[in-house]
């Protein structure tokens, strides 16, 4: 396995996910909250292909860095897919799911990882959580 940080991991595994439209993508610091990780990432697809598409983008992404997760849950069936890579943890829901869930409220006390400009540009451009508000 490669030997990069987990902030740099993070940013590989964002870039993956916003390269297959991720939507509604957050970055969480739970560095001073959990020992599980350092960086939680949570984001969205519009349907279960979407979400499986992610994950599997995620994985091939990972992979040419010589990055490989430890354990991946949910890919069957694309509701929500967890991919654990030790000190990054990647959510991926199906969007009807996440509200359910609420991973950004449960965590909603962890701060967002500021990110660089280019990956926030693409993140507003996949966001579908204020589509139901408005609606």
């Amino acid at each position: 396995m490669k030997n990069i940080s987990s902030w740099e991991k993070a940013l590989l595994l964002t870039r993956a996910a916003l390269e297959k439209k991720a939507c509604d993508l957050v970055v969480l610091d739970v560095n001073e909250h959990t020992s599980i990780a350092d960086y939680f990432i949570v984001c969205s697809g519009r349907s279960d292909r979407q979400v499986q598409s992610i994950a599997q983008g995620l994985e091939d992404d990972a992979a040419e860095e010589g990055i490989k997760p430890f354990a991946i849950e949910g890919a069957q069936r694309g509701h929500w897919v967890l991919m654990d890579f030790s000190d990054v943890i990647v959510h991926i829901f199906y969007q009807p799911l996440r509200q359910f869930y609420d991973l950004d409220g449960l965590w909603g006390h962890a701060p967002r990882a500021k990110l660089p400009d280019t990956y926030v540009k693409l993140i507003e451009q996949f966001q579908i959580a204020d589509e139901s508000a408005t609606s």
